[in-house]
């Protein structure tokens, strides 16, 4: 989360719980649900999983939150990176590649995730 609203607001709450009933594919997020140009989305968008790996820290869900960003690290490529889409059936990566922002969310979402460095020591 980028801090303009706190993970207990209702707003926070609400948005997640949205997200999740519309977007959410198994483990992994759409970008959008709605038929376009291209038709019905068939693929995963990479960034979008990573934020929500990193609201459900947020709001406590950590377990889940972990779970689904080790099966973001199983993912990758043999050069652990990542494309911006994934097939949701096959887990292979579609779209471009290799993605930038796909790799700033698994660098976000990862430190999310980790003890900070005064726990750690």
């Amino acid at each position: 989360t980028l801090g303009f609203i706190r993970a207990e607001d209702p707003r926070f709450l609400g948005t997640l719980k949205m997200a999740e009933e519309k977007l959410r594919d198994g483990m992994h997020m759409h970008r959008y649900a709605a038929p376009d140009d291209f038709g019905v989305p068939e693929t995963s968008f990479n960034i979008c999983t990573f934020w929500y790996i990193e609201a459900l820290a947020a709001v406590g869900r950590t377990d889940e939150s972990r779970a689904l960003f080790e099966n973001m690290l199983a993912r990758r490529n043999p050069l652990g990176l990542l494309s911006e889409d994934m097939d949701v059936k096959s887990g292979e990566l579609w779209g471009n590649f290799p993605q930038t922002y796909s790799m700033v969310g698994l660098i976000h979402a990862a430190m999310r995730l980790s003890r900070p460095w005064e726990e750690a020591l």
